[in-house]
């Protein structure tokens, strides 16, 4: 009964600790604290997932020294799915375990057992939350569970900091647009920027803008950022496919490269290390002028408020070209009143 009353009242601590003013590095740290402190545990640490490069990142820990987190970093796709297969992983000799890496490091780190479970945000694992016991242990169901839960509110503590940043990224990202749209008739200088700014903004390993050129039907490249001179040039994009769903108004999501039958350059997509796209289409007033995609470097979803977003930042582009063609249509105006005025002028 003791045991039940300590995970109660560590759990209504961190459960607490969420209406306060704490961000997200306090509350991850009272998180491994208290796993520590209740699992009477040597050290515990929180990893997330770096999905690019595959290796784990220490987020939140206490109890382990700087050379043992920064000793030969785990693989994070292979951990994530060994825990996931049971719920939990439990190791009762570390330094011997072939599910483990590193098990010199752990011995000189005095490591005897670890109980591992995974971080979940929005059904997805993204890390795990580690607990170290100094001498070798079994595990039971309950601790498993007690972690599983301490893990649960350090991945609302993740998400919670994630929509925070995503909000304020969203704002100044908006922000740099409209002054940009605003100081410049630019169009080509526009352009550039607003890949630059999305791909930033969103994480992604690059970005393009086409516009329809009507008399090929193909899109033709006007600004891109992040992806190779011999992938942007690998051949003309036709309006067809899955392309011409973004230049009907609707976005195209591409979740595998690898698989959608909808990919025109597969081959060099690949190659480029492009795994996801999100094509969404460019308007100016109630036509479809060109489109703008994102290209991720790793496999994933786009959420519906991102593309929303997404939609919205195109949107951007669209009003700068528009604004650009007005600009460039009142010049010409402009040259032919000049000259029919010197015109005129010269009959006198």
């Amino acid at each position: 009964m003791t045991g039940e009353t300590d995970y109660f009242k560590a759990f209504c601590r961190v459960s607490n600790a969420f209406g306060t003013t704490l961000g997200q590095a306090e509350l991850l740290d009272l998180i491994v604290t208290s796993a520590i402190e209740t699992m009477s545990g040597k050290a515990s640490c929180l990893f997330l997932a770096d999905e690019e490069q595959d290796v784990f990142v220490p987020m939140a820990q206490k109890g382990l020294s700087h050379n043992y987190l920064h000793s030969s970093p785990m693989q994070a796709r292979r951990v994530v799915e060994t825990v996931l297969t049971g719920g939990y992983l439990s190791i009762h000799d570390a330094a011997t375990d072939p599910r483990l890496q590193n098990h010199e490091e752990k011995k000189a780190e005095g490591i005897a057992s670890i109980l591992v479970v995974p971080v979940i945000v929005s059904d997805k694992a993204i890390g795990v939350l580690s607990l170290y016991s100094g001498v070798p242990r079994d595990f039971t169901k309950d601790e498993a569970d007690f972690l599983r839960a301490l893990a649960e509110a350090g991945g609302i503590a993740i998400q919670r900091a994630r929509l925070f940043k995503r909000i304020n990224d969203n704002v100044e990202l908006f922000h740099d647009l409209a002054r940009t749209i605003n100081s410049s008739l630019d169009i080509k200088h526009i352009l550039h920027i607003l890949t630059a700014d999305v791909a930033e903004a969103f994480g992604m390993k690059g970005v393009t803008i086409r516009l329809l050129n009507k008399d090929s039907r193909t899109l033709d490249l006007v600004a891109s950022y992040g992806l190779s001179e011999e992938f942007l040039a690998k051949g003309p994009l036709s309006a067809r496919g899955g392309v011409i769903e973004a230049l009907q108004g609707t976005s195209v999501v591409i979740n595998d490269i690898a698989t959608d039958p909808r990919v025109q350059y597969r081959k060099e997509a690949l190659k480029e290390g492009i795994a996801s796209v999100l094509a969404v289409p460019i308007q100016s007033g109630e036509e479809v002028i060109g489109m703008m995609k994102l290209c991720s470097g790793v496999k994933r979803e786009f959420p519906e408020d991102m593309i929303k977003l997404v939609e919205a930042v195109a949107d951007q582009g669209g009003l700068a070209i528009q604004n650009a063609s007005m600009y460039l249509m009142l010049q010409e105006d402009k040259r032919h009143l000049e000259q029919d005025i010197w015109t005129h002028k010269s009959w006198f």
